[in-house]
């Protein structure tokens, strides 16, 4: 084995660093604040030797980042060399002063002020200047090929020669000359944003710094060095096309037309020869961008809004002729712009589209957006993923489907279950009882409720399976596992992921691999290959004639996958700014008339066109920087995670929850417990997020504060609030939750370590002056916040009246609903009350949700036994805001005389006893 290859195939466990993000701009300032010092040394003093080697050795370290993005790039570091080794040490100090702020700042992506080629050919200012008069977008092309560096040099210059002033980029160009920097460089890079595959590449790095060796870990898991050389250009584009598939990528070669693979043609944007113009090349790139750049319905909005018309439709606030020309609410207008009224209309015609049978730029939009989330459909939703929910729903299942679904997934779930008529099967996610919380449900659970409908010969009526993922809290499913062995038993069972909180994660390496679109796509592929097929007649073989097959029988087995998400929740959209993403095989011939008739029930006529237009414009965002601004967001989670076990101050009152808090040790099989910890470091994420049937979204940040003695909603509103004006969206009785996103900035950390800082000074202050006896009732909160924690009760099951096979999962809710709606068929019980009523044999039904917030689930469903722990948990709550429920009344439940003469209507359907679901 080489000695590159021990790096390579070494895998470290944790790290200084989160990302080479943060190891680049720390190793920047070290070297700035280094050089500037050898600057100030008197000449052949000691402190200039020992200055000189430390900005020597920093350079070295550095080269070997910056090898992997053209700005600063190689070109800048070997210029910095010269400078060293010229003693001009005063400019080179000037000079990395100026990469670092260009640096630090990003304003070296747009426009840089150099372009360095080589350490002899720095564009000047003024060359730039004239070049580029106006501002334009910058990105990076890599170019794959085992080129000298003088061909380098010359590839650079012939590529700027083509530039033109009225171009809309511009680009700078990274050259790698094997498989493995070329994927290095697409890990680490985000401003990459088109690949230009030349030829054949060698497959190992001549040389790769040991400073990056635990930043590489999605590259050295992979393993393709007994591939040929003329295969490894090929598979570039397959890795692309997985990991980055946003990405433009093109093809170089000398291989006739006749002997291209077709899937070497398929994998690639465009194929080009060697005898072929590099204009060519450089104008397809530039297409390449102005492409994904385009905004079909955004950009027919903005031509609307400036032609002139004549408003003779019914929106009078149209044109903002009823705002702007009023003496009473002009102030409106003024505060939001006369644009946003200028694009106001309820036409579908002049350029525009309908939202409900789309045929141009609406049409096209959706269709982009579908190419940008990897989905076969996708449809944009204007008000919100409730509806969104309801839309799936209201598609797929009939009355008397049954639907396994987690109980403590979001209410509009369960109102879609009423709608239309299904039986749901309520799945329990395991508790996590000291946080007042839940967090998914095992797979174990899942396939048990299928085998005891199967064993009930009622796997026929089972129609889906609808999980939450990620959930408000941070689990993640393991969405490949899940699907695997839920197709196993049940071939075609249709997927619905609520992915409300997770529309980021297509974005991102590790997440990606979790989310309903790719693993679908996956899925598909894998059960369509000749190897899958090969591998199943074999585990069959050895099958015993009674044994259930641990594997979907690729004959059998569809793929039909939905997912709903919250596009405005952690991407750019307005409020209420939703998509649903469709990779159905059988969409089209058993799904796409009742899709489209749901989509028709639940849609507005008259959406609005702004909210439409920022569903676009996100979806150009996500496409053109997506990738980046998903791992910015999650590095910011990782930085105020460490920022607060770091410090003493905050650590004293605040614990950040962290993998092993949420997820027990038999969900984690890698064992990872933590990402960050004070001593070691930053734990690798990838095994985890690979293997484990649980993981923990890090952008979702779980703060306790039981050692503050405030219960959440208290903390929340009197001091984030009213303090320092911090929104967060949920507590629990002893957590508060912030939720890290593209927005978030450098900035916002700070404010809110700034601010919990001084929280925890106030606390002291408060402590101190304390009495005895209110220093005793502060700690029995304390002891009640962090060691009396109310029990979390698991579903307990529908009355009998609302069963239709008793023992069997499934239940009624329709039916529980909809008898609730006369007012003789119910009565209230004050909950003081409930207990006693049920040690003397009374049967307590509800007959409505009832949701506290938090957790912000239904406790109880119409239909549902109210049980004891129930009680018990509702006693226990300290919210002020509680669905359903009302306080002066009580508990509504069904009358006993109701639920002795109800019977169920339908003859199929079924429930399960106590405890069965």
């Amino acid at each position: 084995m080489t000695k590159n290859q021990g790096i390579l195939n070494t895998k470290l466990k944790s790290s200084p660093y989160y990302n080479i993000g943060q190891l680049r701009v720390d190793y920047w300032n070290k070297l700035k604040i280094e050089s500037s010092e050898l600057a100030r040394c008197n000449k052949g003093s000691a402190n200039e030797k020992a200055h000189k080697e430390s900005v020597k050795n920093l350079i070295k370290d550095l080269k070997g980042v910056e090898c992997y993005f053209a700005s600063p790039g190689i070109g800048r570091m070997l210029k910095l060399e010269n400078s060293l080794s010229n003693h001009e040490h005063t400019s080179l100090s000037n000079l990395i002063a100026e990469t670092t702020k260009d640096l630090v700042g990003d304003s070296y992506r747009s426009n840089p002020d150099y372009i360095d080629y080589d350490e002899h050919s720095i564009e000047s200012v003024e060359e730039h200047e004239q070049q580029n008069s106006v501002r334009k977008n910058h990105f990076e092309v890599l170019f794959i090929d085992d080129i000298s560096e003088k061909e380098e040099s010359s590839l650079k210059r012939s590529l700027m020669s083509l530039r033109a002033a009225n171009d809309k980029f511009t680009y700078g160009v990274v050259v790698q000359r094997s498989f493995q920097d070329a994927l290095i460089a697409l890990h680490f890079n985000h401003n990459i944003q088109a690949v230009v595959v030349r030829y054949a590449p060698p497959y190992r790095s001549k040389e790769i710094s040991p400073l990056i060796k635990p930043y590489i870990q999605p590259v050295t898991n992979l393993n393709f060095s007994s591939k040929s050389e003329t295969d490894l250009g090929p598979l570039i584009g397959e890795l692309i096309d997985r990991f980055r598939p946003e990405l433009d990528a093109y093809y170089v070669t000398d291989t006739s037309l006749g002997h291209l693979k077709d899937s070497t043609i398929k994998r690639f944007k465009r194929i080009f020869y060697q005898t072929e113009d590099i204009l060519e090349l450089h104008l397809t790139i530039l297409q390449g961008i102005e492409e994904r750049f385009e905004t079909p319905f955004f950009s027919a909005l903005v031509e609307y809004s400036k032609k002139p018309t004549g408003v003779f439709h019914a929106m009078p606030i149209s044109r903002g002729n009823s705002v702007f020309k009023s003496r009473w609410i002009n102030d409106f207008g003024d505060f939001y712009g006369r644009n946003m009224f200028l694009a106001e209309t309820s036409a579908t015609t002049g350029g525009l589209d309908s939202l409900l049978q789309p045929t141009g730029p609406l049409k096209k939009a959706q269709e982009m957006a579908r190419d940008a989330y990897g989905s076969q459909y996708t449809y944009f939703v204007t008000n919100g993923t409730s509806t969104a929910n309801k839309i799936v729903m209201q598609a797929l299942v009939e009355p008397g489907n049954v639907v396994l679904i987690d109980r403590d997934c979001h209410k509009s779930h369960h109102y879609g279950l009423v709608l239309v008529g299904a039986y749901p099967v309520y799945l329990d996610s395991y508790p996590i009882e000291k946080y007042s919380m839940y967090g998914a449900v095992p797979l174990g659970q899942i396939k048990g409720r299928l085998l005891q409908l199967k064993e009930a010969g009622r796997l026929d009526k089972v129609k889906m399976l609808l999980l939450t993922n990620c959930t408000f809290d941070g689990m993640v499913y393991n969405v490949e596992r899940v699907m695997e062995e839920v197709l196993a038993i049940k071939p075609d069972m249709i997927f619905l992921w609520d992915e409300a909180w997770f529309a980021f994660a297509g974005f991102a390496n590790n997440y990606k691999q979790r989310t309903g679109m790719y693993v679908a796509k996956k899925l598909y592929e894998k059960y369509n290959s000749s190897g899958y097929r090969k591998k199943y007649a074999e585990y069959t073989k050895g099958l015993k004639e009674d044994e259930t097959s641990l594997l979907p029988d690729p004959d059998k087995v569809r793929i039909r996958v939905y997912a709903t998400q919250s596009t405005h929740k952690t991407l750019s959209s307005f409020r209420q700014g939703s998509m649903i993403h469709i990779w159905d095989q059988d969409f089209r011939r058993k799904s796409e008339t009742t899709f489209l008739e749901a989509y028709m029930t639940h849609t507005s006529t008259s959406p609005n066109y702004q909210m439409l237009a920022s569903l676009d414009v996100g979806r150009r965002q996500v496409q053109l920087e997506g990738f980046e601004l998903v791992e910015k967001s999650i590095e910011m989670a990782m930085v105020f995670r460490a920022k607060v076990n770091n410090n003493p101050q905050l650590s004293k009152y605040f614990d950040i929850l962290t993998v092993h808090d949420f997820i027990p040790n038999k969900y984690r099989q890698t064992g990872l417990k933590e990402y960050y910890t004070k001593h070691e470091g930053w734990n690798l994420m990838d095994d985890a997020w690979e293997q484990d049937e649980f993981v923990l979204d890090p952008t979702k940040i779980t703060l306790h504060i039981g050692k503050t003695g405030v219960d959440g909603d208290t903390f929340k509103n009197k001091y984030l609030m009213d303090k320092f004006n911090i929104q967060i969206n949920k507590t629990s009785r002893n957590t508060v939750l912030f939720l890290t996103n593209i927005g978030t900035t450098k900035g916002s950390i700070t404010y809110l370590t700034n601010a919990l800082l001084k929280i925890a000074d106030e606390l002291d202050e408060e402590f101190k002056s304390l009495s005895a006896k209110e220093m005793e009732i502060r700690q029995n909160r304390i002891h009640s916040l962090t060691k009396e924690v109310p029990p979390l009760p698991d579903f307990s099951y529908f009355h009998h009246s609302f069963q239709a096979v008793p023992g069997v999962p499934g239940g009624d809710l329709r039916a529980a609903y909809f008898l609730a709606y006369k007012e003789e068929n119910y009565e209230y019980i004050p909950l003081n009350d409930c207990l006693d009523a049920m040690q003397n044999d009374k049967v307590l039904v509800a007959s409505t949700f009832v949701i506290p917030y938090p957790p912000g689930f239904p406790v109880l469903v119409p239909g549902q036994v109210v049980s004891e722990e129930i009680i018990n948990f509702m006693t226990a709550l300290d919210v002020s805001e509680i669905h359903g429920y009302r306080a002066d009344l009580g508990l509504r439940i069904f009358k006993e005389s109701v639920l002795n003469r109800h019977k169920t209507a339908t003859s199929f359907g079924g429930m399960n006893i106590k405890n069965n679901n």
